[in-house]
């Protein structure tokens, strides 16, 4: 892995970065190959106490991020791999329970699926941010899954089964609904 490591009103010192590439380096064990993932870590510092931590990892069919804050940066960069080994277990979990259901060997091997966001001011219609992702092939399932762990309300994807693009959303009873394209 490669890691993209920015300071804000803080200097990434040597030992700083070493101990982000440490912590966050234990999660390859979980893949077939890193090779050409990058790792952005954006450290923040607010009010001179306040440490935030963002990591995001964008890998074939799988987009990992997690941010925390602490008064202490080593204590938020503990706590966001932490979140991330989690969110690797959760997804690998529900992956491997879902071929081990159709008697099919699969391994896990996360890849990049980069999220989409258009957003609005209330009366007039200002396009604030672009964003391009290629579509990947997966099931309703995985969708929520990538979904829920980006943090999103929505999650635009190619069925496999289909091939035709879905999204998925989250509804506000907090069930999903999912709308099919002709």
């Amino acid at each position: 892995m490669k890691y993209n490591i920015r300071g804000e009103n803080i200097e990434v010192t040597q030992a700083l970065r070493e101990y982000v590439e440490k912590k966050i380096g234990k999660l390859e064990r979980y893949f077939e190959s890193t090779e050409g993932v990058t790792v952005h870590v954006n450290l923040k510092v607010y009010n001179d106490k306040q440490a935030k931590i963002e990591v995001t990892i964008p890998m074939p069919q799988l987009v990992l991020r997690a941010e925390e804050r602490h008064d202490d940066m080593y204590a938020a960069i503990d706590l966001v791999a932490d979140k991330l080994e989690r969110q690797i277990r959760k997804h690998k979990t529900k992956v491997n329970r879902k071929w081990r259901d159709k008697d099919t060997k699969h391994v896990f091997a996360p890849n990049d699926a980069p999220a989409t966001a258009v957003e609005t001011e209330e009366e007039e219609f200002e396009l604030v941010r672009t964003k391009r992702f290629s579509l990947k092939p997966m099931d309703s399932e995985e969708a929520i899954l990538q979904m829920n762990m980006l943090g999103h309300n929505f999650f635009v994807f190619t069925n496999a089964e289909t091939n035709r693009t879905n999204i998925v959303y989250r509804r506000k009873d907090g069930r999903y609904g999912l709308i099919e394209t002709n």
